[in-house]
């Protein structure tokens, strides 16, 4: 594995978390959207990521990348939906209230939002250092021909 292959798969990692980042700020975004274009309030998104070289072993991967073989990183696949029914709230004066007084609101749980922000701020901040670790290997061995 060389100097450019580590970069790319930490870059494919900083994509794929500031994608779950995006739409983490669109789920906090829309806590309380009521209606979307579709009809009925919003819907909770998430990112789907996958490995982008699948079905290997450890000791697979390595010889694929001793003979020259691209590196694994990870991408978003999909974005789905969550299925969860949306939260009813007793609230007969809200112009969204259904003949009963209740509002559907988006299936948004803002603390696991917030749980979730944390930990793709954290993956992003890991894939930043190992960037710069790689970056940093590359101008000490540049320094080692002096």
């Amino acid at each position: 594995m060389d100097f450019f292959n580590s970069m790319q798969i930490s870059s494919s990692a900083l994509s794929a978390e500031r994608t779950r980042m995006n739409l983490i700020s669109s789920n906090l975004a829309n806590a309380n959207s009521t209606r979307t274009a579709e009809g009925g309030p919003y819907k909770r998104k998430d990112a789907v990521f996958a490995a982008t070289q699948t079905g290997e072993t450890f000791r697979a991967a390595m010889d694929r990348m001793r003979k020259g073989g691209s590196p694994s990183g990870v991408q978003v696949t999909q974005i789905v939906e969550d299925q969860n029914p949306p939260r009813l709230q007793y609230d007969p004066s809200h112009p969204d209230a259904n003949a009963e007084g209740y509002v559907a609101l988006p299936n948004v749980n803002v603390v696991e939002e917030m749980a979730d922000m944390i930990a793709a701020t954290r993956a992003y901040e890991a894939n930043v250092t190992a960037v710069q670790a790689a970056k940093n290997m590359a101008l000490k061995t540049l320094e080692l021909g002096k």
